[in-house]
């Protein structure tokens, strides 16, 4: 009787669940490896909205900059294949990182890679702004080191923020990834105007400075939950690539990165191509920051709701209608900003939707070993994609861009039958379970 009272008085107070075994009362631990869905998750939220903001934000206002270089000689003998290049090597290092700082997580934590990444691209920007005549100091400053910067900050603080959420998990991501929207369109329009009133070395100094000090805060106040869930945390685990589901989703990331970075570098300068001004081609990149600001958290709430794969298929496949309906016979300025603004809500979905399908597909301990296999198979495009979009480009022709529109538009749409594919994989896992426990 005593028992009974007191296991009913602490189940109203909310207690743990009590197990009665020859009269001793038992305490049954909660799980807690489970996200809490909220809490100081919160402020998780707000430290990778910030990363992302000074990461990606920073990089995706590398077409403005890009297009000062393709318009003027600043490094005579270089190629505008070289200023492709520069750009892609921010993506494709930071991605070719992720082996070796999953190895520096595991043994040091990951506040160590993190500062580190911080010191690196702030350094990198401030030297790029002091480069002049030689193209191979671009390369090494504004190329690799911000590169390398980017991913020892950002490619810990991806895997951090699914231990905090479940339920609320893809919502939550897509308010981070929203950062890199806010960020393109402050450094679009702040890169524009520094360079127009003072120089690009003092754009690039600015840039350096003002995202070390923002990074700094965020990745101070930024926690794991490593020791509730110990993920493996392994920097390359090749026994993934025997899940079908894993090798459909490094075949989908693989693709859908040659359409992305093909639109996000390429807008300036097609604007230019087209007559506007490049205070207008910096305003079309703005909008399309505009449109990852608002889309991505619309995207990460209708994926909790309708289900992560299936929001993820269509976003891809729109990104694929926008580009053959919208931007192939964009010949003004208002139809380009509409294009700018629709598919700048949809056309980086990757990075919203990344984490959560891979906690999805194989769970939290796997998450940071599936995570990282995605950075190294994106590598390749991330680096090349505006490469190959520049060597499409005919500019002595009346449209100089339509084979990378093309390019671009047929990336998304296979993209999207990657997807549609690890859709049906999915389904047909889910169907068997029921069978066998039926």
């Amino acid at each position: 009787m005593v028992g009974n009272a007191t296991s009913n008085t602490l189940e109203e107070h909310n207690s743990p669940p009590l197990r009665a075994q020859e009269n001793v009362l038992t305490f049954i631990p909660a799980d807690i490896s489970k996200p809490p869905d909220g809490g100081y998750g919160w402020v998780i939220v707000g430290c990778n909205f910030t990363i992302n903001c000074f990461t990606w934000g920073v990089i995706s206002a590398y077409g403005v900059t890009l297009s000062y270089y393709l318009d003027n000689n600043v490094f005579p003998g270089a190629s505008s294949l070289d200023y492709a290049l520069i750009g892609g090597l921010n993506f494709g290092v930071a991605m070719l990182a992720a082996s070796p700082v999953n190895w520096i997580t595991r043994r040091y934590g990951h506040h160590i890679p993190m500062f580190v990444g911080i010191l690196l691209q702030s350094f990198g920007f401030i030297a790029a702004s002091f480069c002049h005549d030689q193209i191979y100091q671009l390369y090494l400053s504004q190329g690799v080191l911000v590169g390398l910067g980017v991913g020892f900050l950002w490619i810990p603080s991806i895997a951090i923020l699914p231990q905090w959420f479940e339920k609320k998990r893809s919502v939550a991501n897509g308010i981070c990834s929203a950062g890199s929207g806010i960020g393109g369109i402050v450094f679009s329009f702040a890169t524009s105007a520094i360079i127009r009133k003072i120089s690009l070395g003092w754009a690039l100094r600015t840039t350096g400075i003002v995202s070390g000090g923002m990074n700094l805060i965020a990745a101070a106040l930024i926690r794991s939950r490593n020791k509730e869930i110990q993920p493996y945390l392994h920097p390359f685990d090749l026994k993934l690539f025997k899940q079908l589901s894993a090798c459909l989703l490094l075949a989908w990331g693989f693709i859908v990165m040659f359409g992305y970075i093909t639109i996000l570098y390429s807008l300036p300068d097609f604007s230019r191509s087209i007559g506007l001004s490049s205070s207008q081609g910096a305003t079309v990149n703005a909008v399309l920051s505009l449109g990852t600001a608002v889309g991505r958290p619309l995207i990460g709430l209708l994926s909790d709701r309708y289900g992560r794969i299936e929001v993820t298929g269509y976003a891809t496949l729109t990104c694929a209608i926008t580009v053959f309906g919208l931007w192939l016979p964009a010949q003004s300025y208002g139809l380009l900003l509409l294009f700018a603004l629709i598919s700048g809500a949809i056309l980086g979905v990757f990075w919203m939707a990344i984490g959560p399908l891979c906690a999805e597909l194989v769970g939290l301990k796997e998450l940071p070993s599936l995570l990282a296999l995605n950075w190294a198979a994106v590598a390749g495009p991330t680096t090349f994609a505006e490469v190959i979009a520049l060597k499409l480009r005919r500019p002595n022709s009346g449209r100089p861009y339509l084979y990378a529109q093309v390019f671009a538009g047929i990336s998304y749409l296979v993209a999207s039958a990657i997807m549609l594919a690890l859709w049906y994989d999915q389904r047909r896992k889910k169907n068997s379970a029921s069978l066998r426990t039926w």
